[in-house]
């Protein structure tokens, strides 16, 4: 395993120190969380009450019954269907304007960014499956709709797992495979079943723990146990992955995913696929949410990766 950022290590390890103290005054919160909490989480995936800025340059459509929202900059040379994170709970299409506008305007990409429907209310396959029927929608449409065939994939979190069941679901139901020519997959959980250093991470308040990756798990597959959840349908982790586009995976040190990364980019190579992959040094679960230097290298990565893909 090689490092990336280690010149980073001592103002990653401090914000940490720093979140994981405030994050011990919070009160606990439920496994399942009441209707209040999630509407109250969900106006900002990281937990506040200040609603996301939503940039006039994003555009609200629907696609095969699927909410999206678009980006289109002036030049376009590809487009990058993203799904974002949240524990398949919380999050949203709009929760991160800024971000996406900066990428499609740098890497000269129409970003279209799934609004999938959220567990509790709506646990799996509904979101697999909305992720699934814009994936296809582009498949057929992004020449007319964006003039170009050049498409891209990729997400953070849950965005990571739906993303690579959404290649996994192209290939094996419609015969479709090199239509994306890239995956972007930031600290994404790859087995629900649970790998060493989810059971091993503990209670640790970074932002994702032991405890909170359980909870998550029971409300997006409930009343599955953990041979249901190594399914390949749930798990890419135990997927054929051949025949799936090249991917750069990324993951910090201090993240209870880390072993999903780990464990998906070794069977990346291991299907003949090319992979890059990025272990930032001292960088917890979600850190690109978060204004640090690593953040912004591993955004520039992404950006120089999608763009050249």
């Amino acid at each position: 395993m090689t490092l990336t950022d280690e010149d980073c290590l001592p103002e990653t390890l401090a914000f940490n120190e720093q979140f994981e103290a405030a994050a011990e005054s919070r009160p606990a919160r439920a496994q399942v969380p009441s209707a209040a909490t999630l509407a109250l989480l969900r106006r900002n995936r990281l937990g506040g009450d200040t609603p996301p800025v939503r940039l006039p340059q994003g555009q609200d459509r629907v696609v095969e019954g699927v909410k999206v929202r678009v980006f289109v900059p002036d030049r376009v040379d590809g487009v990058y269907l993203h799904i974002h994170g949240g524990g398949w709970v919380f999050g949203s299409a709009d929760g991160q304007d800024g971000r996406l506008w900066r990428l499609a305007e740098q890497a000269r990409l129409a970003v279209v960014s799934v609004d999938y429907r959220l567990a509790p209310e709506h646990p799996f396959p509904a979101g697999p499956d909305d992720c699934e029927a814009a994936a296809r929608w582009l498949v057929e449409h992004a020449s007319s709709a964006f003039g170009t065939e050049r498409l891209l994939i990729g997400g953070e979190s849950a965005g990571a797992h739906l993303s690579v069941l959404t290649l996994l679901r192209l290939r094996d139901r419609h015969g479709i495979t090199g239509a994306f020519r890239a995956a972007h997959l930031l600290f994404g959980p790859y087995d629900l079943s649970m790998t060493p250093s989810q059971r091993d991470f503990g209670a640790r308040k970074l932002l994702s723990n032991t405890d909170t990756i359980r909870g998550s798990y029971e409300l997006f597959t409930p009343g599955m146990g953990a041979e249901q959840r190594r399914s390949p349908e749930v798990s890419p982790l135990f997927a054929d992955l051949a025949g799936l586009p090249p991917a750069r995976i990324v993951v910090g040190t201090e993240d209870p995913l880390l072993d999903d990364s780990l464990f998906l980019a070794a069977r990346w190579q291991a299907a003949g696929v090319p992979v890059q992959l990025g272990v930032v040094a001292g960088a917890m679960h979600g850190f690109t949410l978060f204004p640090l230097t690593v953040t912004e290298r591993q955004l520039r990565r992404e950006r120089d990766f999608l763009a050249s893909a």
